[in-house]
């Protein structure tokens, strides 16, 4: 996949200015080499072309075959708005992947892989390592606007009925910020550890607080998170659920949960992508699973919500709404 990426940055397809199919001399010309080789480049696009990264058509003059972008290849362009190019960078860097080598290590005798890759677990590892930890951030953020915007467009009954939100866990508030955009009436608390919370940046309608969602949750009339219980244990997931059902109303509160919700027997692309996502939150950290819809209906009534809806959106993760009654 890395591969991929790669010749979408190329000058010919990365600004796709020409608004026209192109040769693959033009695609060598925006190689960063004096002199690339372009029989190597050629046997690539032909595997690229199979797999419908790539389209490629003849000339009827004879001239060289045309390539042009599909839908799959302009998901990974640097200068459009919604790129999938960062986490794909990151997800193929050699820092990443050398954790997958150690899969066999962790079925035998336990242990985490990043770190047994590393010496140490992937936050510890992006501590000490600067250009690790702005390829991961750069990794996350494209696919946090990207299921944001699906978000955004797919809740509005959701949000609507909203006056005050706790998002916890809400960082740089960067995705509350989009939510109050979009639905300015909503008023958001941004809930997160205190050195946290003291370097967010301010933006009207959002209100900072620190805490520790394992102690208690500020009261409102929602509570969400956006990528959290799939960090966390089972145990420690029913801790917070208590935690958030205290803080909104019996009758009328919930809880947004975005995150993934594995279909194993499913085979559609988010069906298959989740299940890989599972796999890499073991090649990564530590505890941390993905969970199929049985399983979220168990953590859900252990901590307190005996009812909840699933809602499909156009990304990997869906939005779990969850009721006290």
């Amino acid at each position: 996949m890395a591969i991929h990426v790669q010749l979408c940055r190329f000058n010919g397809f990365e600004s796709h200015s020409h608004g026209s199919p192109i040769t693959l001399s033009k695609i060598a010309s925006g190689i960063a080499s004096s002199s690339p080789d372009t029989t190597c480049l050629a046997r690539i696009m032909r595997l690229l072309v199979l797999k419908k990264i790539f389209t490629v058509n003849s000339q009827s003059n004879g001239g060289e075959p045309l390539y042009s972008l599909t839908p799959s290849s302009k998901w990974l362009l640097h200068d459009t708005d919604l790129s999938l190019a960062p986490i794909l960078l990151m997800e193929n860097h050699l820092w990443a992947v050398a954790p997958w080598h150690c899969l066999s290590s962790c079925v035998k005798e336990g242990g985490i892989a990043f770190q047994k890759a590393h010496g140490h677990e992937i936050w510890e590892f992006a501590a000490l390592n600067p250009e690790f930890n702005k390829m991961f951030n750069e990794g996350m953020a494209c696919t946090a606007k990207i299921t944001l915007r699906a978000i955004i467009s797919s809740y509005e009954d959701g949000f609507r009925s909203l006056k005050l939100v706790v998002d916890v866990v809400g960082g740089t508030v960067a995705a509350m910020v989009e939510i109050v955009k979009a639905y300015p009436h909503i008023k958001v608390i941004n809930f997160d550890l205190p050195h946290v919370v003291a370097t967010a940046p301010e933006y009207h309608g959002v209100y900072h607080v620190g805490g520790d969602m394992f102690d208690a949750i500020p009261k409102a009339d929602a509570v969400f998170m956006k990528w959290i219980l799939h960090d966390w244990s089972d145990e420690h997931c029913v801790k917070i659920l208590k935690n958030c059902r205290k803080a909104i109303p019996e009758k009328t509160g919930k809880v947004i949960i975005i995150d993934v919700v594995l279909n194993p027997e499913g085979d559609g692309l988010f069906d298959n992508t989740g299940l890989v996502f599972d796999l890499v939150m073991i090649a990564h950290t530590s505890g941390r699973k993905e969970r199929t819809e049985p399983e979220w209906k168990r953590l859900l009534e252990d901590g307190g919500f005996l009812r909840y809806k699933i809602i499909k959106i156009p990304a990997l993760p869906s939005i779990i709404e969850a009721y006290p009654e």
